[in-house]
């Protein structure tokens, strides 16, 4: 029960990270309020899988542990998308982010560790 809130957070997290930046790559050319509604359309179902996922994630987890949670993956798809979607270049910045991510990580989740 723990993973499924997981799964379904990368999933949203894939729709809303193209929701967010794919018409940079995608709808350049369109016009700005068609690129909203598109958008809008595709976070619908970021949405679909966000609440489900944290609804489920709450009967295992705080409130500040799913967030920290959802950053994590936030910031690992987004990492993904940039490079494999819009062909950017990771830099060190990453890696430092990710470290604090780590540590945020550890500071919500320590009481599982350390048992």
């Amino acid at each position: 029960m723990r993973l499924t809130p997981v799964i379904l957070l990368i999933c949203s997290n894939i729709f809303m990270t193209y929701a967010w930046y794919g018409h940079l790559k995608d709808f350049r050319t369109k016009p700005l309020l068609v690129v909203i509604v598109l958008s809008w359309g595709i976070a619908f179902f970021e949405y679909c899988l966000q609440v489900p996922a944290n609804r489920i994630g709450s009967t295992s987890f705080s409130l500040p542990q799913l967030k920290v949670m959802q950053e994590i993956l936030t910031m690992l798809v987004f990492a993904g998308f940039c490079v494999l979607y819009m062909h950017e270049k990771l830099t060190l910045d990453y890696l430092w982010a990710s470290f604090c991510l780590a540590g945020a990580a550890f500071f919500m989740f320590r009481h599982l560790v350390l048992q």
